[in-house]
């Protein structure tokens, strides 16, 4: 029997090339594990970076409601405690940097300290002391402001009291001197003829004038004192029309015509003779506008109604007069303002001294040739 020796042995050749095979083999699983791990690192991180991410956003979306749901005073005290953690965390950085520069470099620790000092510094005045001293400040102007705006409208009063007083001081000597020197001289005349025709008309145009004397006094004195008010719950379509039956005499001689027009009866609290003055007042005002005017067709509409709220009751007295300008609008519930010759100038200023411890208002709307209308407001239940 014939044995190959080829079959029992191997060339250093073939096993070398073995080998190689076998490493190459190995390296390539290793290279290729290697890469599997880093694509599993690679997208755990990513997954991790995504992660992060959803809980950042998730945050920064707590801390807007959080925001929203804190007062203005709150939010600045939250940003108040950030800047004072920040400027901790920035002096405690400075502070490391400092110390290792001095171990290491220590001129540039030098440097760095005086840098820190300035720049944290400058950050801690701007937080602590900067908003105090601009408070106080703000409150030094602020009082010097009020103040001066104090002394320049106590000077603009006295002077605007004074004026009036002045104002109110000639209109009562005029309104008591022209009937009084009008009296005064009928009176002598009286007193140089007494058998004289003329004697008895004289001395009734003396009484008159004195009459208006008296009723300029009288009417002085209840717009300068403080008349007792009757507080009742009343019903304001009675208060008018107990000031309309007033004028049912003078309406028939006049042919003037009243239109009533009434939304509700008025519940309110308040005194009923001084509400029926008021309106008695307005009536006549407006009764003498049309018989100045010697209008064809003479109307005066009174209407009443009640807010939507249900809190207020509102009169209206219009008429279809000569109306009024601006100026007299301006002035005429100035005291001793008047029109007429027979006037007193004070029945306006009264009506809206009544209406004011009422609580009410009183306005005009008026325009030459297109008559005047007064619009009055009050509250249903009277203020204490």
């Amino acid at each position: 029997m014939i044995v190959d020796p080829m079959q029992h042995t191997s060339s250093p050749l073939a096993g070398s090339l073995e080998f190689e095979e076998e490493a190459w083999m190995f390296e390539d699983a290793k290279a290729k594990a290697h890469r599997k791990r880093r694509r599993r690192r690679r997208g755990k991180h990513r997954w991790q970076r995504e992660l992060d991410a959803e809980d950042e956003e998730i945050n920064d979306r707590l801390e807007q409601v959080d925001s929203s749901l804190l007062s203005e005073d709150e939010r600045a005290a939250r940003r108040r405690a950030d800047q004072k953690v920040a400027l901790a965390q920035a002096a405690l950085r400075g502070a490391l940097i400092t110390v290792l520069l001095f171990v290491f470099v220590p001129f540039a620790g030098v440097w760095a300290l005086l840098y820190f000092c300035i720049a944290l510094g400058s950050k801690a005045f701007r937080l602590f002391y900067e908003p105090q001293l601009r408070e106080r400040f703000l409150q030094d102007e602020v009082q010097r402001r009020v103040h001066t705006r104090v002394r320049s409208e106590r000077r603009h009063l006295v002077g605007e009291h004074q004026r009036s007083l002045e104002q109110l001081s000639a209109s009562i000597a005029h309104e008591i001197r022209n009937p009084i020197t009008a009296a005064k001289s009928l009176v002598q005349q009286l007193s140089e003829d007494p058998q004289g025709e003329d004697q008895s008309e004289y001395a009734r145009v003396a009484v008159a004038e004195l009459e208006r004397v008296e009723r300029s006094i009288s009417h002085l004195l209840r717009f300068a004192r403080e008349e007792e008010t009757r507080v009742e719950s009343i019903a304001m379509e009675d208060v008018l029309e107990s000031a309309i039956d007033s004028f049912r005499d003078r309406c028939l001689r006049r042919q003037i015509e009243i239109v009533r027009h009434y939304d509700a009866d008025g519940q309110l609290e308040g005194d009923p003779e001084q509400l029926r003055r008021v309106v008695i007042n307005l009536i006549g005002n407006a009764m003498d506008a049309i018989e100045e005017a010697q209008v064809s067709q003479p109307e005066i509409r009174v209407s009443m109604g009640e807010n939507l709220a249900g809190s207020e009751v509102w009169l209206r007295i219009a008429d279809n007069g000569s109306g009024m300008d601006d100026e007299m609008r301006e002035r005429i519930f100035d005291p001793f303002f008047t029109s007429r010759d027979e006037g007193t100038g004070l029945g306006l200023a009264l009506s809206r001294k009544i209406v004011d411890s009422h609580g009410g208002t009183i306005e005009v709307e008026s325009r030459p040739g297109e008559g005047a209308e007064f619009v009055l407001t009050f509250p249903k239940r009277r203020p204490q």
